[in-house]
């Protein structure tokens, strides 16, 4: 992924939460990804945007 459109604003992830435990997110930039620890859920960025929901988000396995 481009590192252009998978950069994310971090005012804006000091915002985003996780949609289904309302906790905090770590961004991944190497997978261009939000990833939720409590949930083990990864929520992509799409052309610089997070998609913040569960069904387009990828479980992440231990």
């Amino acid at each position: 992924m481009d590192a252009i459109t998978s950069r994310v604003d971090p005012k804006l992830l000091e915002l985003l939460v996780c949609p289904l435990t309302k906790g905090r997110l770590t961004y991944d930039a190497t997978a261009g990804e939000l990833v939720s620890e409590k949930a083990k859920l990864a929520y992509p960025i799409r052309d610089g945007i997070p998609i913040m929901l569960i069904s387009e988000a990828r479980e992440i396995k231990d």
